[in-house]
């Protein structure tokens, strides 16, 4: 190596060392409850993006987020430089742009709906979803039960079906938030995922970057989703809502009540085949009136409706004669699959109550777990589903059940189940005295 050589090497090696002193710096400064300057969290996130910070840093960096917290401009900030490390969805038309986000629970196949109904009504929703880890199912596994169905789609793709229908469900393109990717990346391995701040800033920079009217969130709260106490689904919606006003973006949310599946159905190919029931007009109340509910929060923030009721009113018309169905069929079709009303799914297995009493509980981590062990969730990212296997929940929250009548119905392919029946059938508490059920909706932030 001649010695210019060695200069370069040795300027290169200056200028890494002194990232990582400045990133020990930032982290310190984190740890010891101190706020950030925007200077700060861009040089993290964008040493992230370039790779001029190392992982250990930036996972000790996401850990004392994560112990200490982020204040609401500190958040903002964070949402911001994540933003702007991709690019965004170009307009393709003068309608509003609107769009659904979910925290994610057991049977939430409300998107399925929703995106559809709404493009019924002159907006555009470009709804950019994920898969399943974990307990929570994806959006996108569910519509990649049909046949063909596209969840990759360009953004040309999207501007095009946008043009065309007005909806469109397909998984983020890589150059929408990259820094979002990397950073979940890590995030994931170092038990960092539950942080508010990080969450925040995950969703609404891939929100922000779909350049969306409005956007209504769905946080879920109770034993089958991410956030199980209200306090924390509190935190979560008010965080959210704020960063997305900070940004001019109407921003609405919803805490609903995760203390038991949405619907009947949890998986994947059952759970879509349950989207089609309601789509036309008949289905489990509870789905249909948590997506009519959130469509309704949506339409009167971009001035289509004037009042809720009104706003109700016409989505349950879109409903009742067709139209919603009919727009689901045309987005399946236009990304590639192959519709049916009603998908195939594996042989049905009765989980029979060992009791007499009333349903006061249900552990939605032990029913998530009996998904993922059926085949029908991951235990990591990369995991292949089985689409056709899942749970029917046969009772609700309340109801009286006597020792022999069925709980629940195992969707399986496995000749002996009986090991995942035991662990389905003690998801479900049975006691002597009713509780009272929460409502649907526990609160509007």
């Amino acid at each position: 190596m001649t010695w210019g050589g060695e200069a370069a090497g040795f300027v290169i090696q200056l200028f890494r060392g002194i990232r990582i002193v400045l990133a020990s710096a930032i982290i310190e400064r984190k740890r010891d409850s101190e706020e950030l300057t925007a200077d700060e969290i861009r040089f993290m996130i964008e040493g992230l993006v370039d790779g001029t910070v190392p992982d250990y840093q930036l996972s000790a960096w996401a850990m004392a987020v994560l112990c200490r917290g982020m204040t609401s401009a500190e958040t903002a900030v964070l949402t911001d430089v994540m933003l702007s490390s991709g690019n965004v969805l170009e307009r393709v038309s003068d309608r509003p742009r609107v769009d659904k986000h979910s925290t994610g629970g057991l049977g939430d196949k409300v998107s399925l709906v929703l995106a559809p109904l709404l493009a019924c009504f002159d907006v555009d929703v470009p709804m950019l979803s994920g898969r399943g880890l974990g307990i929570t199912g994806g959006t996108l596994d569910k519509l990649e039960a049909y046949p063909g169905y596209r969840s990759d789609l360009n953004q040309q793709e999207i501007n095009q079906q946008l043009k065309k229908i007005g909806c469109v469900i397909t998984g983020t393109t890589p150059d929408i938030a990259p820094a979002d990717r990397r950073l979940y990346a890590l995030r994931d391995v170092t038990g960092t995922v539950p942080s508010i701040p990080l969450i925040t800033a995950s969703i609404m920079s891939k929100k922000l970057a779909a350049r969306l009217d409005a956007l209504v969130l769905d946080v879920k709260c109770g034993s089958g989703a991410f956030m199980c106490s209200m306090q924390e689904a509190q935190g979560l919606a008010s965080s959210l809502t704020s960063t997305g006003m900070r940004t001019r973006l109407q921003t609405r949310a919803l805490i609903s009540n995760m203390h038991q599946p949405l619907g009947v159905m949890v998986g994947n190919a059952c759970e879509a085949n349950e989207a089609v029931e309601v789509l036309c007009g008949a289905g489990p109340a509870d789905v249909r009136e948590l997506t009519i509910r959130l469509g309704s929060e949506l339409l009167m923030a971009v001035g289509i409706c004037p009042s809720l009721d009104a706003a109700q009113q016409l989505l349950a018309a879109a409903v009742d004669d067709g139209r919603g169905l009919a727009r689901f069929q045309l987005m399946v079709e236009s990304q590639g699959g192959r519709f049916v009303e009603r998908l195939p799914v594996a042989r049905s297995v009765a989980v029979l109550s060992t009791q007499t009493g009333w349903v006061n509980a249900i552990d939605g981590q032990r029913l998530g777990r009996s998904i993922i062990e059926l085949g029908g969730g991951r235990r990591q990212q990369g995991d292949a589903i089985n689409h056709k296997v899942g749970v029917a929940a046969l009772v609700k929250l309340g109801d009286h059940v006597e020792a022999g009548e069925p709980l629940a119905h195992l969707l399986t392919d496995y000749a002996d189940a009986e090991s995942i029946r035991c662990q389905l059938a003690e998801a479900f508490v049975i006691e002597a005295e009713r509780d009272e059920p929460q409502p649907l909706v526990l609160l509007s932030v």
